[in-house]
């Protein structure tokens, strides 16, 4: 290899390396056997192809360098300021179901890339295999067989044919729970913004098949666990197509194109390493890579593992590597697939890890969740953020762990289980369960820090330095409770199997105010119905009030709202038996609430009015301002405009009055006079005061949509365009255009509301008249 090196670019590592080896006269291939880094990777990390080298390559080339203690401090001091800070969001906007980075090395697999890709052509073009229905492909083989690597390479190939993008979505197939196909159309209308809050289950299916009608995109369902998760999720209609991943073969699905792997063949084994071990060593011995391939059973994971072990140490034989994977094979047949001799290799990299490194490996596999932040490992080793971090490095440099967007680790399944074994091997029942005892009181813990930060009388934390978890602001709180809301989840229901019910109701009840600004999650009954149960164990009738009451709320923005009622009418025994005038306020502003949604008006006033009445006695002016709102609607029903005028302007005089301030979180005041202006807005243009209805409305335009909420959005903008159309006012037709957008996110009439607007705008179009949306308020 040349030493035609770039000198004007590269990384500061990089510049680094580059200045120290040209400074002793070595080249880089002299480099690479002093140090046992391959003459690739020396490449790529001086060429700055490789922006945040990996901790091991680089303590491994300071020391083929001969660097001293200074020198070789600062070399690493450099990687670690690449990286983020704790809880700082990937640059641009990472959804959920972003697809990871695919390999470069990627070979074989000829006949079934030419089966995908002729797939991927018909879905380009609208093409499925039957006259409707998009294609659907189903790649089925063993662990480590390359499933979710070979979907991976067919989305970024045909990328361009797909503008609406690319979504993975791990199925989780493998584990206790795997997710449900109802979760599952949250996370994906969530990934493309759509709005489920208040949907039933069949309302929420029917907006994600409406949405995925509309979409040019790949979708990758990883990983599946059966039939019956993954066929709710296949699209009717429309440009998407789909590639699902399992071990399974699914044959129960009709009408899909079936994709099995196997094993790869012996040439694309040696294809495999040739591209993993690239200075001539597996073209030199030949014997000795058909040994390698047949020990990692031809598996590409296998492969890989044992592949990059040989790439970072050249002065090794491959016959060398084909002894030590014999040797180890003895220990693992525990963990061998079938024929498949993977473990092997997978004993082979963990025994040359350092010993913090291979505890941090072990005790990972306790990570409840599908991936995780450098936070959690650094709990469960009991070490600093950055020394973890170190660690993490270390694993990812040895193959030993996976990255995930935003800056997280997740394990292949196979890995996870043989780390696990090794838990059990050499932690012991006690050490593990220490470990995991740790983990899941940092969880929690953090959860309620977090989700305090939106209750009214905690905010901010206390300052701590030592604090894993970065929570200096309510964005960074809602950014953890999301990312890690499967670890955090999972840690929740263990306390809840433990009986630790006070640490239970601790969580749920800190959830409270945050489930507001996340209403879509799909987890919010199981908490507050496991936060009832445990105050019920505690023997805490106002504690059990309280959840029962946050339970009817979860029903009710879930749309079931009968369950909701009997939770409302539950929490209110239980509260006017333990005299709890403020959650006997709850009970009843829910059940008004609800009667109102379902038009009984009579039952609904009189709830409202004894909610108000309630909250008053008990000083809760959060909960009269809530019960106040509600009563907008109700008043305008009754033809009572006046009083509802009047209780809008009470409202917002109150939440105005600086006594008032601290009693209300600024983001809690924000959200009251939302829905307020929403609910007058309507009152508004039923009298026909149409510079008071844009007076209400303009303030408010474009905040639901903001938070998601499109069918309120949609109405906010249709009635200020109304209200300005009467007034002669040109902005109408942009809030006409606005509602034009968010077709497929609302409900049709809407749509077709707005595209009346516009005609009723143009010269000589018909008259606009008062749409059903608005007549069916009249009283």
């Amino acid at each position: 290899m040349g030493e035609a090196v770039e000198t004007g670019g590269g990384s500061p590592a990089g510049r680094m390396v580059r200045e120290a080896r040209q400074g002793l006269g070595l080249t880089i291939e002299e480099l690479a056997e002093a140090s046992g880094v391959s003459v690739r990777t020396i490449s790529d990390v001086e060429r700055g192809r490789s922006q945040r080298p990996q901790r091991g390559t680089l303590t491994a080339l300071a020391q083929g360098l001969g660097l001293g203690e200074a020198a070789r401090a600062a070399l690493l001091a450099v990687v670690r300021a690449g990286r983020p800070a704790a809880g700082t969001p990937a640059r641009g906007k990472t959804s959920p179901c972003t697809l990871p980075r695919g390999v470069r090395d990627f070979v074989g697999r000829h006949a079934e890339l030419s089966a995908l890709r002729a797939l991927a052509q018909r879905a380009a073009e609208g093409r499925g295999p039957d006259r409707d229905a998009p294609p659907v492909a189903v790649v089925s083989g063993p662990p480590g067989s390359g499933k979710t690597t070979l979907a991976l390479r067919l989305a970024e190939e045909f990328a361009p044919s797909f503008p609406d993008g690319e979504f993975l979505l791990d199925m989780r197939g493998l584990e206790d729970q795997p997710l449900s196909a109802q979760e599952a159309v949250l996370r994906l209308l969530g990934a493309w913004d759509v709005e489920v809050a208040q949907l039933g289950a069949e309302e929420r299916l029917a907006r994600y098949h409406a949405r995925a009608a509309r979409l040019r995109a790949v979708l990758i369902l990883d990983n599946a666990a059966d039939e019956a998760q993954v066929r709710p999720l296949l699209p009717r209609e429309g440009g998407v197509l789909v590639v699902v991943t399992s071990r399974r073969t699914l044959a129960g699905l009709e009408g899909v194109c079936r994709v099995p792997l196997g094993a790869l063949s012996e040439d694309e084994s040696t294809a495999l390493l040739r591209a993993i071990v690239s200075d001539g060593r597996v073209d030199a011995e030949p014997d000795a890579v058909r040994s390698v391939s047949e020990l990692c059973g031809h598996l590409p994971l296998a492969l890989r593992v044992a592949g990059n072990w040989a790439a970072t140490r050249t002065n090794w034989s491959l016959r060398r590597l084909a002894g030590r994977l014999a040797d180890e094979d003895r220990r693992l047949d525990s963990l061998s697939a079938g024929d498949l001799r993977v473990n092997s290799a997978f004993s082979l990299s963990y025994s040359r890890l350092a010993p913090a490194a291979a505890r941090m490996f072990r005790l990972l596999s306790l990570v409840p969740g599908p991936d995780f932040g450098a936070a959690p490992a650094a709990v469960l080793t009991g070490t600093s953020l950055p020394y973890a971090e170190d660690l993490l490095d270390d694993l990812l440099d040895a193959g030993l762990l996976m990255t995930s967007p935003a800056d997280r680790y997740r394990f292949h399944d196979l890995l996870r289980l043989y780390a696990r074994s090794r838990l059990r091997a050499e932690e012991g029942e006690e050490g593990a369960a220490e470990a995991g005892a740790r983990l899941r009181s940092w969880l929690l813990d953090t959860a309620v820090l977090a989700g305090r930060w939106y209750e009214p009388d905690h905010g901010a934390p206390p300052p701590d330095p030592g604090r894993l978890a970065a929570l200096d602001d309510r964005e960074q709180a809602l950014r953890w409770l999301k990312a890690e809301s499967d670890n955090w989840l999972a840690a929740f229901r263990e306390a809840a199997a433990r009986g630790e019910h006070a640490r239970v109701t601790d969580v749920a009840r800190a959830m409270n105010w945050f489930s507001d600004l996340w209403v879509s999650w799909g987890h919010w009954a199981e908490v507050f119905q496991s936060a009832a149960r445990s105050a019920a164990a505690l023997g805490d009738a106002g504690l059990e009030a309280t959840h029962r009451n946050h339970l009817a709320w979860a029903h009710w923005v879930g749309g079931r709202h009968d369950e909701a009622a009997a939770c409302a009418a539950h929490a209110l025994r239980l509260a006017t038996a333990g005299d709890d005038i403020a959650q006997q306020g709850w009970a009843h502003f829910y059940l008004g609430w609800l009667r109102n949604v379902a038009g009984d008006d009579a039952p609904a006033t009189a709830d409202l009015l004894r909610a108000k009445e309630l909250f008053v006695r008990a000083g809760d002016i959060r909960g009269h301002l809530h019960a106040a709102i509600a009563g907008i609607n109700l008043l305008e029903r009754a033809g009572r405009a006046r009083e509802a005028v009047e209780t809008h302007r009470e409202v917002l005089d109150a939440l105005a009055d600086p006594r008032n301030h601290e009693r209300i979180p600024s983001n809690v005041r924000d959200t009251n006079v939302l829905t307020a202006n929403y609910q007058v807005g309507f009152v508004h243009l039923g009298q026909g005061h149409w510079a008071d209805a844009v007076g209400a409305l303009r303030p408010i335009r474009g905040q639901f949509d903001a938070r998601g909420f499109h069918t309120p959005g949609a109405e906010v903008h249709l009635n200020l365009a109304h209200a300005l159309a009467r007034l002669g006012d040109d902005e109408a037709a942009a809030g006409y255009r606005a509602v034009l957008a968010l077709d497929g996110l609302i409900p049709p009439a809407m749509v077709d509301e707005a595209r009346a607007g516009l005609n009723a705008l143009a010269p000589g179009g018909p008259p606009l008249e008062e749409p059903a949306r608005l007549k069916a308020r009249r009283p």
